[in-house]
C-alpha cells in the first residue's frame, strides 16, 4: 500500500534551517511529482512547495520562495523541503503529498519559536 513517512520536524529558532524528509513507498516514486503542503492552527491547509517527477521542475509558495528547497532522490524513494531562514510564521504541521495518487503523510511538526 501506499505512504508517505514524514520525518525531520521539531523545534527551530527564528532564523535557523530544518531539512525535512518524506520516504515513499508502495508505489513507482519516479513517475511521481510531488508535494509539501503545511497547516499552521487555525488556517487550511496550504501548498508549500511541488517537483515534477524528474525533479527538472519545481513551484514554490510565494512566501516562501528563496528560503525553502524542495528536491528529491528517485533512488531513495525520498522528497525533501530545505528550510532555511525560518520565521515564526512558518510553524504548522508539514505534510508530504502525492498529487496524483492523492496521498497524504502522517504529518511532522515544524515549531519556529526563541
Amino acid at each position: 500500500q501506499v505512504q508517505l513517512v514524514e520525518s525531520g520536524g521539531g523545534l527551530v529558532q527564528p532564523g535557523g534551517s530544518r531539512r525535512l524528509s518524506c520516504a515513499a513507498s508502495g508505489f513507482t516514486f519516479r513517475l511521481h511529482a510531488m508535494s509539501w503542503y503545511r497547516q499552521a492552527p487555525g488556517k487550511e491547509r496550504e501548498l508549500v512547495a511541488g517537483i515534477t517527477s524528474t525533479g527538472g521542475s519545481t513551484n514554490y509558495a510565494d512566501s516562501v520562495k528563496g528560503r525553502f528547497t524542495i528536491s528529491r532522490d528517485n533512488a531513495k524513494n525520498t522528497v525533501y523541503l530545505q528550510m532555511n531562514s525560518l520565521k515564526p510564521e512558518d510553524t504548522a504541521v508539514y505534510y508530504c503529498f502525492a498529487p496524483r495518487l492523492g496521498y497524504w503523510g502522517q504529518g511532522t511538526q515544524v515549531t519556529v519559536s526563541s
